[in-house]
């Protein structure tokens, strides 16, 4: 399918890019890593307003088309974490917290203005634009506890096996350690943030089961295809 074509390309975008400034521009690694992890928070919540079938072949659900950008939010936590450390990690989240404040707080103010007589496209406006409050609240609530914690979990779980994971004598891309704080972080964070969401913007308005299979599934199936980009990240960070 053209979308796995896009997604390939864009996280091999990121993940040469990312590496490149860091290594070359080193100063300016920490802003860029953030600008991106800020872009890809604006563009899943653009996405999420968008509802696909997810097909995996022998079964289908339905899911926000967001899916395919939040493993790109739970990488470059891990990513930020891996070269900058715990603390400023948090530091970032905390940024792109605000510019999710800020977007929320620029479309509720274009959404208070009046149309122009002949703008045809309002109601398609406030179909994609129209701010739940309760769904914002949902979103801002799982993002916190989410990152936070992938942030947390991630620097443990190098803290607790850096010494295995030095000592490791083969190939970056073959070391257990890399891909267990990768794949572990980011299931962690998936997961729960599935949940807070779910439950938190759709409890008591519509069968939350069926929206919180479709997110597991969809979300954590894409998270853990995205670890070997992770993996090649710390690999060409090392040469």
């Amino acid at each position: 399918m053209l979308v796995w074509l896009y997604w390939v390309v864009s996280l091999t975008i990121a993940t040469f890019a990312s590496v490149y400034i860091i290594k070359k521009l080193p100063e300016n690694g920490f802003t860029v890593l953030t600008a991106f992890y800020v872009v890809y928070l604006l563009a899943s919540q653009v996405m999420a307003t968008r509802i696909i079938v997810f097909d995996l072949g022998f079964y289908s659900f339905f899911a926000p088309a967001a899916v395919f950008i939040y493993p790109f939010i739970a990488q470059v936590v891990d990513m930020i974490n891996e070269v900058y450390g715990e603390r400023r990690t948090h530091l970032s989240i905390l940024i792109a917290f605000a510019t999710q404040v800020l977007f929320v707080l620029f479309i509720g103010m274009a959404t208070t203005l009046s149309p122009a007589p002949f703008f045809e496209l309002e109601d398609a406006w406030m179909s994609l634009f129209g701010l739940s409050v309760r769904i914002t609240i949902a979103s801002w609530l799982s993002f916190l506890v989410c990152s936070n914690l992938d942030a947390w979990v991630f620097a443990s779980l190098k803290k607790r096996f850096a010494k295995r994971e030095n000592n490791f004598k083969h190939d970056t891309m073959l070391n257990p350690y890399i891909w267990l704080r990768s794949g572990a972080s980011d299931i962690i964070n998936l997961t729960l943030d599935s949940l807070i969401f779910v439950f938190v913007a759709f409890y008591g308005v519509m069968p939350v089961i069926p929206l919180l299979i479709g997110q597991l599934i969809s979300k954590n199936i894409i998270g853990f295809l995205d670890n070997p980009w992770f993996v090649l990240y710390k690999r060409l960070l090392k040469d």
